[in-house]
């Protein structure tokens, strides 16, 4: 069974730093892109960022460009986003997931995903 377990959220003031962890199991591929996505109350889901396993290359919104970093660790099929300088406007429920079936070939960030964790919510403080 394929899981992706999120993990890492929490509260934190403005100004500060947090970093999101998605661990994934249950899949062998060589392949695949992952993405972070948020939803915050009364907004629209936001793809944050992404990235592809095999070439490291990387997407970010607007927003998070210059604050978010995104890696992976291969070895243990996780991505996490290192979130710095986070503000209010950053408070919202984070979710990791996963592109196995090669949507990222054709658009990216991909259009599809095929797995998803169950979110971890984060909170900035004013």
């Amino acid at each position: 069974e394929v899981q992706l377990v999120e993990s890492g959220g929490g509260l934190v003031q403005a100004g500060g730093s947090l970093r999101l962890s998605c661990a994934a199991s249950g899949f062998t591929f060589d392949d695949y892109a992952w993405a972070w996505f948020r939803l915050a109350p009364g907004k629209e889901r936001e793809a944050v960022s992404a990235i592809i396993k095999s070439s490291g290359r990387t997407y970010y919104a607007d927003s998070v460009k210059g604050r978010f970093t995104i890696s992976t660790d291969h070895a243990e099929d996780t991505v996490y986003l290192q979130m710095n300088s986070l503000t209010p406007e950053d408070t919202a429920v984070y979710y990791c997931a996963a592109d196995l079936e090669g949507s990222y070939y054709y658009t990216f960030p991909p259009l599809s995903y095929d797995y998803w964790g169950h979110g971890t919510q984060v909170t900035v403080s004013s």
